[in-house]
């Protein structure tokens, strides 16, 4: 494919920008803001909303995130999405965070009970300091920096892995980490493994520490980030193969399970935006290492007939799951178009791809009958009816995220001195 004009750059930022707003801003605001407190989390598959008032900390954090990123990119909205990101601050402040033991909760129910017995998770908390760090951003309030800085304290606190590097995941209402019971089973609030390690918590602590590090700087952030930068860089990833093992001992053995693309392309994004936080913006062993961790995405979990990427696959062998879910290809997206930005002078694989997932998007990923993103579609594209638009773990963040990025990298690539 030839390079495109600036004419065909600009009209798909054009497109991605308007599905932003109509696809993902519109649906979840004001329609979510809940005025007994926080946002609400469960909506039908024609946005009508389901019974439920319980409060996730990662529902409540990623509209939190949303709602301050958008303020900031549109200055003609910022009071509207300001107003709502600081209502998710409130339930974030005032509900999930334990006042006592300090934390936040998983959880809670409409009472203010926590659920799972208390149980705070790293993942959680790392998603409540992300949303915190970009409200700051927003609204240079000293009061959300400062539970952004508790938080993190906590993290340091209780959690960290002094011994063998990383972060202990799940731990009790009184801030004891929660080993594996004696049967050996059990799981966390992520599903891992009670007692063990994830790739899922520590690809997003790179992520919500980068943000807060660029939000206010320290020493010991900075070094907090350096440290979960290496753990994703030379334990995580298989630098060599381009894939990610996804769960470990706590002494970082690796125990062995599926592939899964969706977090292979996000990590390559977060990678490369954590090297940059660090002052390492075209450190070229990050760069080699998320192109070959799309390159896998790509060799692996590509769909070579109906565009879009596989949710999960074998290591080293065939997909599991041909399903298109809606944050893989959000995150596909975006990493497709990093890459082209990179590398799109030595090959056009990667831009001939992400037209590919726009298209698959738009055509298939978006319901046209009742507005918003389509949670999981068929291999071909075809609807899967039932399927709701909002919970507890589907909302606007990946989709959001990777809009808002994608659109401000084409517009940048557009301008007379854009790179490609």
């Amino acid at each position: 494919m030839s390079t495109p004009s600036t004419g065909e750059i600009l009209q798909i930022a054009a497109e991605v920008e308007d599905n932003l707003h109509r696809q993902v801003l519109a649906q979840w605001f004001p329609r979510a803001v809940d005025p007994a407190g926080g946002f609400h989390q469960n909506y039908a598959e024609d946005w009508s909303r389901l019974p439920g008032d319980d409060r996730s900390v990662v529902y409540q954090s990623r509209l939190t995130w949303l709602a301050a990123q958008a303020a900031q990119r549109f200055p003609h909205h910022s009071p509207a999405y300001l107003n709502d990101a600081r209502h998710g601050f409130y339930c974030l402040r005032d509900r999930l965070w334990d006042t006592k033991n300090g934390g936040f909760f998983w959880a809670v129910d409409g009472a203010g009970e926590p659920a799972r017995g208390g149980e705070k998770h790293v993942y959680g908390v790392s998603f409540a300091i992300y949303a915190l760090a970009a409200l700051y951003h927003a609204s240079k309030d000293g009061a959300v920096l400062s539970l952004a800085q508790a938080a993190f304290d906590w993290l340091q606190a209780h959690a960290h892995d002094t011994v063998n590097g990383g972060w202990r995941e799940s731990l009790s209402r009184t801030n004891v980490p929660i080993l594996a019971p004696a049967a050996g089973s059990g799981s966390d609030a992520l599903g891992t493994r009670q007692g063990c390690k994830s790739m899922n918590t520590h690809i997003h602590l790179l992520e919500s520490l980068a943000a807060l590090c660029e939000a206010r700087p320290s020493q010991p952030l900075r070094e907090a980030l350096l440290e979960v930068f290496l753990v994703v860089r030379d334990k995580v990833a298989v630098e060599s193969a381009g894939y990610l093992n996804l769960f470990f001992t706590p002494d970082w053995k690796v125990l062995p399970d599926h592939d899964s693309y969706g977090h292979d392309v996000e990590t390559a994004f977060l990678s490369v935006e954590g090297s940059a936080v660090l002052g390492l913006p075209h450190d070229p062993r990050t760069w080699a290492l998320a192109r070959r961790i799309v390159d896998h995405a790509l060799a692996s979990g590509w769909d070579t007939q109906h565009g879009g990427f596989y949710d999960s696959g074998e290591i080293g062998g065939p997909p599991l799951n041909r399903n298109k879910i809606w944050w893989v290809q959000a995150e596909g997206l975006n990493a497709l178009l990093l890459m082209d930005g990179r590398f799109g002078g030595e090959t056009p694989v990667y831009w001939d791809a992400f037209l590919r997932q726009w298209r698959f998007i738009q055509n298939h990923q978006i319901d046209q009958k009742y507005g918003g993103w389509l949670s999981e579609v068929a291999e071909n594209g075809d609807t899967l009816p039932g399927r709701g638009k909002s919970d507890s773990w589907t909302e606007g963040y990946h989709q959001g995220r990777a809009l808002l990025t994608v659109s401000a990298a084409l517009r940048a690539r557009a301008k007379p001195n854009g790179k490609k």
